[in-house]
């Protein structure tokens, strides 16, 4: 998806979209009361969500390659930590 992000719209939208509901989650985790981490994790989890939906929100009204690229690696690095490969 990322090499053809230009060639077909409809696919970037949908993997914007995927992108916000994941991010959704995970905002909504880190802010809810019942969320054993630290507070500090929260903090920087919500921080992260809220840079995200900025991102995509930017993209998808003017796609850019290098915030395409953004979103990518951090996902990338965020799936690779939960698995821990990190």
């Amino acid at each position: 998806m990322i090499d053809s992000w230009d060639r077909n719209r409809s696919d970037l939208d949908g993997a914007l979209l995927y992108n916000r509901k994941l991010w959704t989650v995970f905002l909504g985790s880190a802010m809810s009361d019942d969320n054993p981490l630290p507070v500090e994790i929260r903090q920087n989890v919500a921080n992260l969500g809220m840079y995200i939906m900025s991102q995509t929100i930017a993209v998808t009204s003017d796609p850019k390659v290098e915030i395409i690229n953004s979103l990518v690696s951090i996902n990338r690095e965020l799936a690779a930590g939960l698995r821990g490969k990190g």
